[in-house]
């Protein structure tokens, strides 16, 4: 740095009015100490700012205890390289938001640092719009609902992230129900959270009595329940959370157009349904 025509070379150093200060700032070079790895990925949409991705249901999002390689960061590494941001951590570049490994579905992924600030002040403003399609336990007496109710460490069970918190912070998810499957007591839903917390989805349904069909955390073995045969062994396979993210709407960080994504759930929960109907179409 120079102020005026001088090299600044204390933090003392004085400015008086009128003088110029010169900086000049050296390229960041990320420090990713991750493999790339040429792990396919479902590209919806790249450009030079984003990627949307549609990741696959068992796909863990970064390297965690546990998880070392195969998760989508070292997908990424490999597809883009550096120019993945760097906003966040060393172990998540490009990470704007977040899906549970179980999770399927869409999701923005930001190629710039720009861009990822961009996006993330949208999902702080809630001006982003999500909507995921998930198969529940039981049969909402209404058609359609709010679940507002503060989330975070269950008191009991700390693996859970429940309503039962001495620290929760505000969530609030809308949902509706999209299909009836009278036979085995299940519901197609429609949920749309306005906010983001940890595993919301999951823990706002099962809060109003309805977990997700295949969520051991929070559904337990439910599908014991089920009497129709065919209906119960469906379900008891299932082994993940039945969770698609199906949508979501924001602006461009570069330019502010409307981009919205919209993908169909994985052949898993396709072949679910299908044996829910027992031959009836959707």
């Amino acid at each position: 740095m120079r102020i005026g025509q001088e090299s600044a070379r204390k933090a003392s150093s004085t400015v008086d009015s009128g003088q110029t200060i010169h900086v000049v700032l050296t390229p960041r070079t990320p420090d990713w100490d991750i493999t790339p790895e040429n792990i396919p990925l479902d590209v919806l949409y790249e450009d030079a700012a984003l990627a949307v991705i549609n990741k696959r249901a068992g796909m863990v999002m970064h390297p965690a205890p546990g998880h070392a390689t195969g998760t989508l960061v070292h997908a990424l590494l490999h597809r883009y390289g550096q120019r993945l941001s760097g906003l966040t951590d060393t172990a998540r570049p490009g990470i704007v938001h977040r899906l549970d490994r179980g999770t399927s579905g869409v999701l923005v992924v930001a190629l710039t640092d720009v861009a990822h600030q961009r996006i993330a002040d949208q999902f702080a403003n809630r001006t982003v719009s999500k909507e995921y399609l998930g198969l529940v336990f039981g049969r909402p007496k209404a058609r359609h609902g709010t679940i507002d109710a503060a989330l975070g460490r269950d008191r009991s069970e700390r693996k859970k992230i429940s309503a039962n918190t001495n620290h929760g912070r505000e969530a609030l998810t809308r949902w509706s129900v999209e299909e009836d499957f009278p036979g085995p007591g299940v519901t197609l839903l429609r949920a749309f959270p306005r906010t983001g917390r940890t595993h919301q989805v999951r823990a706002h349904l099962a809060h109003i009595h309805h977990p997700l069909v295949g969520d051991t955390l929070y559904a337990g073995k439910q599908w014991k329940g089920i009497q129709e045969v065919s209906a119960r062994q469906a379900m008891a396979r299932f082994d993940r959370p039945a969770l698609h993210a199906h949508r979501i709407a924001f602006e461009h960080p570069d330019d502010g157009r409307n981009m919205e994504f919209e993908v169909a759930p994985p052949a898993d929960m396709n072949a679910l349904f299908a044996t829910l109907r027992g031959g009836r179409r959707a």
